[in-house]
C-alpha cells in the first residue's frame, strides 16, 4: 500500500486530506510541523509527502531543504496559502514535485497526488532505458553513448547530465534543479558548473549539440524536435 505523510499545523486540514486520500486507498500518517515530519521520515518508509509551507517551529520550506540535504528523495507536493509566483518557484526549485494553493479542491489534490506518484514510483517491469534520438543512442545499461555507431568518450558526470536531460526531455530544467539531481543535494556548486558541463557535453555531441537548448532565465531543455 502507498503511504503518504500529511504535514500541516491545522488538524482540520490534515483530516480533510486524509479522508479523501484514504477513500482512494492510500495509507496516511500525519505530522504537525516540519520537525515532526523529519523525525517520522527518518524512521518510516513514505511514498509521498504533502507539505504545508506556513507552519510553526520548522516551516515547510526548511523541512523540504533539510529532506533534500539528507538525501530523502520522497516526492513532495507543497501546500500553502501563498499564491505568488516567487513562492511557487522557490518551492519547486528547492525540490518539490508539485505545488497547490489553499483553498484547494480535495479532488484536485488527489488527482495531483496520483500524477506525481505515477511519474515517480519505480515500476518493477522497467528495464534500463535506451534513449534513441536519430543517430544518437544513450544506453544506461552499458553506460555508453553512441553517435552513428561511434562511441563517445564522456566523463561519468557528463553521462549523468545527458541521461538526466534526456529523461526529462521537453521540460525546462533550472540550473539549481540540475545541480540537485546530477551533483546530489548536498553539492554546493554554482550555476557555471552546469554551464561548463553543458558546454563540454555539446562539444561531444557535435551535430546533435542543438538537442540541448538554452532556456533563457531558467536553464536548459533537452529538445528532440531540434533534430533536423
Amino acid at each position: 500500500m502507498i503511504n503518504i505523510l500529511i504535514v500541516d499545523d491545522e488538524p482540520l486540514i490534515r483530516g480533510l486530506i486524509r479522508e479523501h486520500l484514504e477513500h482512494e486507498g492510500f495509507a496516511c500518517s500525519e505530522a504537525g510541523d516540519g520537525s515532526a515530519a523529519l523525525a517520522f521520515l527518518s524512521a518510516n518508509r513514505v511514498d509521498m509527502v504533502i507539505l504545508d509551507i506556513m507552519m510553526p517551529f520548522v516551516d515547510g520550506m526548511t523541512c523540504l531543504r533539510e529532506m533534500r540535504k539528507r538525501r530523502i528523495d520522497t516526492p513532495v507536493i507543497m501546500l500553502t496559502a501563498r499564491g505568488e509566483e516567487y513562492d511557487r518557484i522557490a518551492g519547486l526549485e528547492s525540490g518539490a514535485d508539485d505545488y497547490i494553493v489553499k483553498p484547494f479542491s480535495p479532488r484536485e489534490l488527489v488527482a495531483r497526488v496520483k500524477v506525481v506518484l505515477n511519474r515517480t514510483l519505480p515500476r518493477e517491469e522497467e528495464s534500463p532505458e535506451l534513449f534513441t534520438f536519430g543517430g544518437l543512442v544513450v544506453d544506461t545499461a552499458s553506460h555508453s553513448v553512441r553517435i552513428d555507431g561511434k562511441e563517445l568518450a564522456l566523463t561519468p558526470k557528463e553521462f549523468d547530465l545527458l541521461v538526466f536531460l534526456a529523461s526529462n526531455r521537453g521540460i525546462a530544467l533550472s540550473r539549481e534543479k540540475i545541480l540537485q539531481k546530477v551533483w546530489n543535494y548536498d553539492y554546493y556548486g554554482e550555476d557555471r558548473t552546469v554551464d561548463t558541463h553543458v558546454k563540454m557535453l555539446r562539444s561531444h555531441l557535435g551535430s546533435y549539440r542543438n538537442l540541448i537548448t538554452t532556456v533563457w532565465g531558467v536553464g536548459y531543455k533537452f529538445d528532440p524536435e531540434q533534430i533536423g
